[in-house]
């Protein structure tokens, strides 16, 4: 009998020792628990709890029919839409021929870095697949240090000693705010001095606004308009419009890096050919904006604001440091404090602490190593997403607009994300 051969096993040295995303997996493991008939507090996946708008889910409707192929950049109608929106919004003046659409921002992230032969350089913690698209094309990641007590915000003379080795190298920065794991966001003047740096040392900036609409507040402003020929704004549909599972990321260069834009397409002509063309045609609907939609945006961000505010100010008085929420949906918590109890119990970093938690008190949360951050600090993410948001969006209508939303609004819309909340403190009070 002839002996039978298989390939050699040969993955790509820079994917070997690679994990599935974190933020994948803890969601996938939360699924399994459900399924085993456990309670989980699911404030791992940072997904949007909120519906996606009525005008766009009827314009995706209306275009279902659409089955060609669209132009590798995009669809030209979106590609002039996205760059209108960034200019009402953010007065930063673009064209469609300046923007390129994508099956969502992380492509278009994972191309920037294998077109562009320079360092990736990023805050200390930072969203979970940054570093690792870097590894897999084979980027050198430097990481800038970040600090609790500054809110984990990147510092600008923390950036320039980065650069001060070797001042013309070719470097990304990558600056995500609101930001995903934080919840913390930048000052205007802040942005300035950032910019600055980016221009000096001539790097090309990634300004990751996937969450600017988000902004509690609805006050997110762009570094674009202060590094603007050098700043590439990237966003998606996936967390301001709730629809993560739609696919949609977009990028907006300035003229100046046109040919970055260019080579991108390139690469995307050989591997994902064009983005999904009713996501496309709808797409058009949501960047164009209008009451409706902005109506529930506004509605969004005064129940993110309440429910951040509510859990921060519980997980504070359970003897965690948080920093002040912002935008998006995440808080940062970190739970060093109570290392010596948590020596006790056997947990001597972040990792042992999500899975302890898990396991005890059904709650999931995300390790703050995950992020870049080091075990040392205890710090987890947490996700404030899991509840209703139709339902809340509902009850939120028929408050005014002078009326606060209260505890009892946040424990009847949102009554998972406050008893994970106080299952936490609970927790830490018994151990």
């Amino acid at each position: 009998m002839a002996q039978r051969h298989h390939p050699d096993i040969s993955l790509n040295l820079n994917v070997r020792g690679l994990a599935q995303s974190a933020t994948l997996s803890i969601n996938e493991r939360c699924e399994e628990l459900r399924k085993e008939g456990k309670t989980v507090y699911k404030l791992g996946l940072g997904q949007s709890p909120f519906p996606v708008p009525a005008p766009v889910i009827e314009k995706l409707k209306t275009n279902a029919h659409q089955k060609a192929y669209l132009p590798v950049k995009g669809l030209p109608e979106l590609r002039e839409t996205v760059a209108s929106y960034l200019e009402r919004s953010q007065a930063v003046s673009r064209t469609g021929e300046d923007v390129l659409v994508a099956p969502g921002s992380k492509q278009l992230m994972f191309i920037l870095q294998l077109v562009y032969y320079g360092d990736l350089v990023i805050p200390q913690p930072s969203w979970v697949s940054y570093a690792p698209q870097a590894a897999i094309i084979g980027r050198r990641v430097r990481w800038v240090p970040t600090r609790e007590q500054d809110d984990w915000h990147l510092s600008p003379d923390d950036l320039e000693s980065i650069c001060a080795d070797d001042p013309w190298r070719p470097r990304i920065f990558i600056l995500n705010y609101p930001a995903n794991p934080t919840g913390s966001t930048y000052k205007t003047s802040d942005l300035k001095r950032l910019a600055k740096v980016a221009r000096e040392h001539r790097a090309v900036l990634v300004s990751d606004e996937i969450y600017g609409e988000l902004h509690h507040k609805g006050q997110h402003v762009s570094i674009a308009r202060f590094y603007p020929e050098g700043t590439i704004v990237t966003g998606g549909l996936s967390k301001w419009c709730g629809a993560g599972g739609w696919r949609l990321g977009v990028s907006v260069f300035p003229r100046e890096l046109r040919w970055l834009l260019d080579a991108m397409a390139v690469v995307a002509s050989e591997t994902f050919t064009s983005t999904s063309a009713p996501i496309q045609y709808a797409a058009v609907r949501a960047y164009e904006g209008g009451l409706q939609i902005e109506r529930q945006l506004w509605l969004s961000r005064r129940i993110l604001g309440a429910l951040a505010r509510h859990i921060t100010k519980r997980l504070r008085s359970a003897g965690l440091r948080v920093p002040e929420p912002r935008g998006a949906f995440y808080l940062f918590p970190t739970f060093a404090k109570h290392k010596d109890k948590l020596d006790k119990l056997g947990i001597t970093n972040d990792v042992e602490l999500c899975m302890r938690l898990l396991e005890d008190t059904g709650v999931a949360l995300l390790p703050g190593s995950h992020f870049g951050c080091p075990n040392c600090e205890l710090a987890c993410r947490l996700a404030y997403v899991d509840f209703d948001g139709a339902r809340a969006l509902g009850t939120a209508e028929q408050l005014s607009s002078h009326q606060s939303i209260e505890e009892d609004f946040l424990r009847d819309c949102c009554p998972k994300v406050i008893t994970a909340v106080e299952r936490i403190g609970e927790w830490l009070a018994a151990a």
